[in-house]
């Protein structure tokens, strides 16, 4: 009976039947990425506040690798059915088809947008053992030391990376890149001083700042981060017009019946109109969105295409 449903509600282009009484289970989120980075973050703080205004667990399953891509994959294969989502980033989305030779989803295709959900620039750090206090300082010392620093990032085609490329293009410089397999991982690293800069998600890294393992040099977004009010821009501080923000969205498998859209997407938009919500965001610099199915969709094209030239210049492939 229940597998009959289902096949209804598919074929249904409303959704309403099954958006009626969704969820009547557990949903499984997919996020892309280990515990303990950006995403899994701020996923885990939609994922909760969706547990408790629709009453069933939204699940959080963390799935990393390759840039965001292994995860993604899996969302893109999911049966929709609306009990299987994916918690995507630009660095999923936007960035890592661009770079595998044969990618086996395409973004604006094979996925069904649900939300915007929120973005956050990223922080440009360095080891405390570093010698460089400001952005000029950095690409001095890289240009005394070519090849030499080593970055991390969270993947191969991560934004972290992407961002990192598009730095040493406008500064002139080269670095030797280590990738990891998310956010977290990259940064424990970096604390033990196996890696020297990283550019990673302001949640992060913040509490490793604020220790003093790890010094917070400038901001990738236009304008300055109300969490971090005095780390300057990197456009302001070396780099003008220089701009990389980090994105999360939520999205369907192909097929994802409208009326089960339509429900998140009028839930979530109040979760993230919720004084708690953004007052727990923005302690990471991050920034609540919301609108449309349509509005990430748009937001996603535009993004997809920017990064596709940065990754076509640098004449990067997955590793």
């Amino acid at each position: 009976m229940k597998i009959r449903l289902i096949l209804v509600c598919v074929l249904w282009l409303s959704g309403a039947a099954c958006a009626q009484n969704y969820p009547d289970k557990s949903v499984r989120v997919i996020v892309p990425f280990p515990p303990g980075g950006g995403a899994d973050i701020v996923g885990r703080a939609i994922t909760q506040k969706l547990t408790d205004a629709l009453g069933k667990p939204f699940l959080v399953d963390n799935r990393s690798g390759a840039g965001g891509g292994l995860g993604a994959d899996l969302g893109v294969r999911a049966v929709p059915d609306g009990y299987t989502l994916l918690f995507a980033s630009s660095s999923s989305l936007s960035v890592s088809p661009h770079i595998m030779s044969k990618p086996p989803y395409d973004p604006q295709r094979d996925l069904t947008p649900v939300i915007l959900i929120a973005s956050s620039p990223n922080v440009l750090v360095v080891h405390s053992s570093v010698p460089a206090r400001s952005v000029k300082e950095l690409i001095a010392l890289a240009k005394a030391r070519p090849g030499e620093i080593i970055f991390a990032s969270n993947g191969t085609g991560s934004l972290g990376h992407l961002t990192t490329e598009l730095f040493m293009q406008r500064a002139g410089i080269k670095m030797l890149h280590v990738p990891y397999r998310g956010g977290a991982p990259a940064m424990i690293d970096m604390v033990a001083g196996n890696t020297s800069l990283l550019f990673a998600t302001y949640s992060t890294v913040s509490t490793q700042v604020r220790a003093g393992r790890l010094r917070a040099l400038a901001v990738t977004s236009a304008r300055r981060a109300q969490a971090a009010p005095e780390l300057p821009t990197v456009a302001e501080a070396a780099l003008p017009g220089f701009e990389s923000t980090q994105w999360w969205g939520i999205f369907g498998p192909v097929g994802l019946p409208a009326g089960i859209v339509g429900k998140l997407n009028e839930q979530i938009n109040k979760i993230l109109g919720s004084a708690d919500i953004k007052e727990r965001l923005a302690l990471d610099a991050t920034e609540p969105l919301g609108g449309t199915p349509p509005d990430l969709a748009k937001y996603l094209k535009a993004d997809y295409e920017r990064w596709g030239k940065v990754v076509r210049d640098a004449g990067i492939r997955a590793e």
